[in-house]
């Protein structure tokens, strides 16, 4: 338009007149338009009509629809608040049926279990199984682990009440059941039992004036234990009705415990007293009757035993029987036969049964305790909860349990010492026995006992056979240390004859044979070191104490003395090879090299002595600083006083003198260690090398002089072997 009207923007009223005209046209247009349609508007007003009337009819309808709605509306909500009441009530019943069977399951006990509770036979298999799987039962129902609310239903009080009667019925009947068990095993254990001292008390002590050795003799007791096995045996069927009273009546099951161990006690008491004293009997009598030997040493003359039985036995044959040797002074007095090894090994081998028979008796009790009171430690699940076998369930356990687990151990260790409280006293008893009869036994009872410890660790460390055994293993040991500390107080006590020769000292050969009899019985031993500790003492004490005879001996050289002892102890060591004296064996060997070669220098000076006096003169003069070809022209030492020497020492003196000391020598030495050979031939050798130390002086100090002596190396040689062959 604007195009076309150019000049709008120049002229805008032209412009705004031209368009009001063109508006007029089309208004006037428009109406008549309109006026020419007036029929189709009334048309259409009629058919508006009519649809307005249609929309009243369908409102009218709507309304009609609308109100059958609400009714069925406030039915629906009816229904739907019904449908969801009987939900709701489902629900409820469903957990309260849930709950029921929760309370029936595990609340309810049938009636053959309560009737195993309250009259099963407990003396039979199939009672004694009722019984248990009852009790499980009856465990299984009080320990349910109720809901909160649960113990104000009148149903759960009244099965609570019992339960609670139940369990202290069935509790008192377990209880006087077995204390009947326990009576009646004791009973027929002491009444059965006929124990070896008793048989002798009777048949030996009796009789006035009988031979008791020869009944000893005759009627020779088993040494041995009675085995509890069956006992125990049928006192197990009931070790998990122990644990059920363990854990519901802990005053009964601790009234139980301790009516076990005072009868048992009793009963262990007896058979150990009974079973100690056969031991000592035949500790007492381990010599031979034949040869009228009786195992005792000492003063006393009679024995410190645990009976007096055993007291009238050791009194009456201390007179007639001889006692074994108890030191390195009586050992190296007698023979090999003298010391009876036979008696020693028998002793062994009783020191050895008895143990052996403890060991398994303990070990068999001590496992039964466990067992039986359940006393073995459990590994714990949490704190607080129990697993439950039977059905897997968790269930809450008393904290006081967890306090009495944690020391059950303890409680083992505590009913055994009850139990055998016998043992170690009656242990030291035998141990001091056996120091009394030998205290060399000590030896053989430190082996066996180090060894039965040994394995008692082994198997249980903190058991109370190996607490025992080590309690005793310490007085074995004191004993052991005070045998060797009374060899050497018996060493530095000995005193030697003033009129004889000394020979080989008695405890020089006396360590020969304890350490022949200590390498027998410590061969494979684990306390192999307290033996080379007690050498090496010895040892010392030996050392010390021959040095101290021989500067005492009157009648006997000391050197004699030191070169015999040293050589004898040098061949014991060298031939027993032990290795822990490897330094003492060398000392010895060394002193009697030593004292060897000083006898036979101090004896040599002898039959050449004024030849001897005379060549250390000359030797002086060289060494205050005369030359050795001018002490000839020294007055005292000239070629004429040696000449004048010489001659008073010619080969038939000489010989002569060497007879003498051969003679001499010999009655020094002794015949047991047979030196004399040696010693002679040592003289030899040391003569030859004195005669070729005075030619040398006399070929250096007095040359030329064609001065010899009156014999030669060969006629020495000839002497010395005509003298030994002649005695």
């Amino acid at each position: 338009m604007m195009e076309v009207c150019e000049y709008a923007i120049s002229n805008a009223e032209a412009f705004a007149e031209k368009l009001s005209r063109e508006l007029q046209v089309l208004d006037g247009a428009n109406i008549q338009s309109i006026m020419a349609s007036e029929k189709q508007v009334n048309t259409l007003m009629q058919l508006l009509d009519q649809a307005l009337a249609e929309v009243d009819t369908i409102e009218g309808k709507l309304l009609s629809y609308e109100e059958m709605l609400q009714s069925v509306k406030e039915q629906m909500d009816q229904i739907s608040q019904s449908n969801r009441l009987i939900q709701i009530s489902n629900t409820n019943n469903g957990k309260l049926l849930d709950e029921i069977q929760f309370l029936v399951n595990y609340m309810d006990l049938s009636k053959g279990h309560i009737k195993a509770l309250q009259e099963g036979d407990l003396s039979s298999p199939k009672g004694i199984e009722a019984c248990i799987n009852a009790s499980e039962a009856l465990s299984q129902c009080m320990n349910v682990a109720l809901k909160p609310g649960h113990d104000k239903l009148m149903a759960i009080k009244q099965q609570q009440h019992l339960f609670s009667e139940l369990r202290d019925t069935f509790a008192r009947r377990l209880t006087n059941h077995l204390n009947n068990v326990f009576v009646h095993q004791f009973n027929h254990f002491s009444h059965f039992k006929m124990t070896i001292p008793q048989f002798y008390r009777s048949s030996c002590l009796s009789l006035p004036g009988h031979d008791q050795s020869s009944t000893l003799a005759q009627h020779t007791a088993e040494l041995t234990l009675p085995k509890h096995s069956p006992l125990h045996r049928d006192l197990l069927r009931y070790a998990k009705l122990m644990e059920w009273l363990k854990n519901t009546q802990r005053e009964k099951y601790e009234g139980l415990s301790r009516t076990y161990m005072d009868y048992m006690t009793r009963l262990y008491e007896r058979e150990i007293k009974d079973f100690f004293e056969v031991a000592k009997i035949k500790m007492a009598g381990t010599s031979k009757d034949g040869k009228g030997k009786f195992g005792l040493h000492g003063s006393s003359g009679k024995l410190t035993g645990s009976t007096s039985s055993l007291n009238k036995l050791a009194v009456s044959s201390s007179n007639s029987r001889r006692s074994q040797s108890s030191s390195l002074l009586d050992m190296g007095n007698m023979s090999a036969s003298d010391l009876d090894v036979a008696d020693r090994t028998r002793f062994d081998k009783i020191f050895e049964q008895v143990l052996s028979e403890l060991e398994p008796l303990c070990l068999a009790e001590q496992d039964f305790i466990s067992k039986f009171f359940k006393l073995q430690q459990i590994p714990t699940l949490a704190q607080g909860e129990n697993m439950d076998d039977s059905d897997g369930l968790m269930h809450s356990k008393p904290v006081s349990e967890h306090r009495h687990s944690i020391s059950e151990k303890d409680m083992v260790r505590m009913m055994m010492n009850k139990i055998f409280q016998s043992i170690e006293t009656e242990l030291n008893s035998l141990i001091a026995l056996g120091d009394k009869i030998d205290s060399f036994n000590s030896l053989y009872m430190l082996v066996k006992m180090s060894h039965h410890v040994w394995t008692a660790e082994n198997v249980d460390p903190a058991s109370y056979l190996s607490t025992t055994l080590g309690n005793v293993l310490v007085t074995v040991k004191r004993n052991f240390d005070k045998c060797i500390s009374a060899q050497i107080r018996q060493m530095e006590e000995v005193k030697i004859s003033k009129k004889s020769k000394v020979g080989i000292l008695p405890f020089v050969t006396g360590f020969e044979e304890f350490a022949k009899l200590a390498e027998a019985i410590f061969r494979n031993a684990e306390r192999r070191g307290d033996l080379d500790k007690a050498y090496i003492k010895l040892m010392r004490a030996v050392f010390n104490n021959v040095e101290k005879v021989a500067n005492e001996s009157q009648k006997t050289p000391r050197d004699v003395v030191m070169m015999e002892n040293f050589h004898h102890i040098f061949s014991t060591l060298s031939s027993l090879k032990i290795s822990c004296l490897e330094a003492e064996r060398k000392e010895a060997k060394q002193k009697y090299t030593e004292h060897l070669q000083s006898y036979v220098i101090n004896s040599l000076g002898q039959p050449l002595e004024k030849l001897n006096h005379f060549f250390e003169g000359v030797e002086a003069r060289v060494a205050q600083g005369v030359r050795e070809e001018e002490v000839s022209y020294q007055l005292a030492f000239n070629k004429q006083e040696l000449r004048k020497v010489i001659k008073e020492y010619p080969g038939k003196e000489v010989k002569k003198g060497l007879d003498n000391l051969y003679r001499k020598v010999d009655k020094h030495l002794c015949d047991e260690e047979s030196l004399l050979q040696v010693v002679w031939h040592s003289m030899q050798d040391e003569f030859i090398r004195q005669y070729k130390h005075f030619e040398g002086l006399i070929n250096r100090c007095y040359p030329g002089s064609g001065i010899t002596m009156e014999f030669t190396i060969q006629d020495m040689l000839e002497y010395f072997s005509s003298i030994a062959q002649s005695h």
